[in-house]
């Protein structure tokens, strides 16, 4: 082993013991979860997609972690057969793989997803050497214009903080934070404030946020009243709590509250939502928490194609990092969206995920592709 692996892997086992709570969600009930029983539902509007050309001024980037095509369909079947996601007419799929696994963690996946490279199970920003590589994000803020991330998860957890950080191991969690000081990024909204202020440096980074001129706001109600400026928008200390739980809608008013500070940019901007705990559902073998999760993210959906059927100057682009649990529906009622299933994991699986397009360049998202292929179309696309 090379001093680099050594170092690497002594990094990874010196940060295990202190993400216990963050991996918390992997944690399953001793109860049988296969059978969602329906809930409430609602209506997802049709949207007009602008004509089709090539150069998107605004970008979102929505991933849902965990998201494959079965979890896709109990979100239809539990909102009685309508989503957001049907606005979608050009569809493709994607491979997973990472550089060290054939199957991969949200690390190297969302590290995939962000820079276009393949890295190793549990990087973020960095290559299979722990060189830092630049994300789209940070290309879209060198040429000007604004950006943000949104997720259901803490901000510094794998797939939100891959747009934002440079680390070897995800579980950096405090390194993560502080990364988010070397950046200009305008808006980001989740959870995870003990990261930044109840540190074992005792450093308060809210203090040194609130310095770099952001708005750091607690609470969602607070953080949607803010229209402008630079906001550090915090959900709760650690991850949020789930939507069985009652967190209601949090993701869709932060996606819109983000779109809306972001879009006062003359120049444009990039935005990557995340749908975090539809993973945690497949993680726990949880039919309702995956169908609900499913069902959260895709109203953020929703408020990211009406923003773009009205601007027509936005791409919206949806994927996952990977499937999770290799997740499958035995049964279904679309009546009462009922939603009966079985998996075949409690861990990630290889599988090929989907990617929908909406709006300037969309058509260029069919087919199949790698991970890696995102990025570099989004970039392409929008000249980053």
């Amino acid at each position: 082993m090379n001093l680099r692996n050594f170092l690497l892997f002594f990094l990874l086992g010196l940060t295990a013991k202190f993400t216990v709570a963050q991996d918390d969600y992997k944690i399953q009930s001793d109860q049988d979860l296969k059978i969602y029983n329906g809930g409430k539902s609602y209506s997802a509007e049709r949207f007009k997609e602008p004509n089709q050309s090539d150069t998107p001024k605004n970008v979102i980037f929505l991933i849902g972690d965990g998201m494959g095509v079965s979890q896709i369909f109990s979100g239809l079947v539990a909102n009685k057969g309508d989503l957001y996601l049907k606005n979608f007419t050009n569809i493709g799929f994607s491979a997973t793989q990472s550089a060290s696994n054939f199957i991969t963690d949200s690390g190297a996946g969302g590290t995939a997803l962000a820079t276009g490279k393949r890295t190793y199970n549990g990087a973020i920003g960095v290559d299979t050497d722990t060189v830092p590589i630049q994300n789209i994000r940070e290309k879209a803020e060198v040429k000007g214009l604004a950006t943000g991330v949104v997720s259901t998860s803490a901000i510094t957890h794998a797939t939100p903080a891959s747009f934002v950080a440079h680390q070897p191991s995800r579980d950096s969690y405090e390194e993560i934070a502080s990364d988010f000081l070397k950046t200009n990024i305008d808006v980001f909204i989740g959870g995870g404030l003990n990261n930044f202020n109840v540190r074992k440096d005792s450093t308060d980074l809210t203090l040194e946020l609130i310095d770099k001129g952001y708005q750091v706001v607690v609470g969602i109600d607070s953080i949607s009243k803010v229209t402008e400026g630079k906001l550090a928008g915090f959900t709760s200390d650690e991850h949020n709590i789930t939507m069985t739980e009652g967190r209601g809608n949090v993701l869709p008013v932060a996606t819109k509250t983000a779109i809306n500070i972001l879009k006062k940019d003359p120049d444009g901007f990039f935005l990557m939502v995340e749908g975090s705990q539809i993973d945690w559902g497949g993680h726990q073998n949880n039919t309702g928490y995956i169908a609900t999760e499913m069902l959260d993210f895709d109203q953020a959906i929703g408020i990211a194609l009406e923003f773009a059927s009205q601007n027509e100057e936005t791409l919206v682009v949806v994927t996952a990092d990977h499937e999770t649990s290799g997740f499958a529906i035995e049964d279904g009622n679309f009546t009462t969206g009922e939603v009966t299933s079985d998996f075949t994991s409690d861990t990630h699986t290889g599988v090929m995920v989907p990617i929908f397009a909406f709006g300037p360049g969309a058509q260029h998202f069919r087919g199949f592709h790698y991970n890696t292929d995102i990025p570099k179309l989004i970039s392409e696309l929008a000249g980053y």
